[in-house]
């Protein structure tokens, strides 16, 4: 026979009464005294949103801040909840603030925006750090023994745990060795090469000038990459420079008409 295991609620000091002040409120048309009651009900709850802000204390945030959004979440709570559902206020208000918590983690302490899947993984390998530690006494487990525990590949272990430094970032100006003078991060950034503009611009126009005609191939070649005039190219193609100011013009005219309109 399988032993039953009882799981025993633990209430805490923070969760108060406000049955009939939901009740009252639900009860009231919109107004000042149905707001005023809310707002009674709103300070009430405090300190157990104050609680659950405090489990995420430890993450880079200021506990103030995660006070507020706290507060926020059970605001919205309370603004959602309908007494007559027969759920318990606590039930209900607790993922929602836990909700608004974790949300404010998520879209906006992320020094470097990283897709979903990542800010998820990077949650399970934290889960799975606080869980070894718990329960393990592992206080610094490896790729593996975390990959193990949580059913992820070591990749994504890998992966979720690079995604750890996201909420801060490192000044320009931090030093890269011991020395006062030394090299700092910002002299290990390489600067923009405007050549790479150049390079965009040939790959986009090389198709365009090899569906030219010959001729009109080789008055942009004189011209361009040989540094001849129009008025030597005329010479040595036989024909009068306004003619082949006529070919230059057409035939740029067209190659960017094409480079523009494949780029849209």
């Amino acid at each position: 026979m399988t032993p039953r295991v009882m799981a025993y609620r633990v209430r805490h000091e923070d969760v108060p009464d406000t049955s009939e002040a939901f009740e009252r409120a639900a009860r009231l048309p919109d107004g000042p005294e149905r707001h005023r009651t809310r707002g009674e009900i709103v300070c009430a709850w405090l300190p157990m949103a104050d609680r659950l802000a405090g489990r995420f204390r430890h993450r880079g945030e200021a506990l103030e801040d995660l006070r507020q959004v706290a507060a926020i979440g059970l605001v919205k709570a309370v603004e959602r909840y309908d007494p007559y559902r027969g759920t318990a206020f606590e039930s209900f208000a607790v993922p929602t603030i836990t909700g608004e918590l974790k949300r404010h983690f998520r879209d906006r302490l992320w020094s470097v925006h990283v897709p979903r899947r990542v800010q998820e993984l990077r949650g399970r390998v934290r889960d799975a750090r606080d869980e070894l530690a718990q329960w393990h006494g592992v206080l610094a487990p490896t790729v593996e023994e975390i990959a193990l525990h949580s059913g992820m590949t070591e990749d994504e272990v890998v992966t979720g745990v690079e995604a750890m430094d996201c909420f801060s970032v490192l000044s320009l100006d931090a030093s890269l060795s011991s020395l006062e003078d030394g090299p700092t991060l910002g002299d290990s950034l390489g600067a923009w090469d405007e050549a790479l503009d150049t390079v965009i611009d040939r790959e986009s126009v090389k198709p365009r000038l090899r569906r030219l005609p010959d001729r009109e191939k080789k008055i942009l070649y004189l011209r361009f990459f040989r540094g001849m005039t129009q008025s030597s190219i005329a010479e040595d193609l036989g024909i009068s420079q306004m003619h082949v100011s006529r070919l230059i013009n057409d035939s740029c005219a067209r190659i960017r008409r094409d480079v523009m309109r494949d780029a849209a």
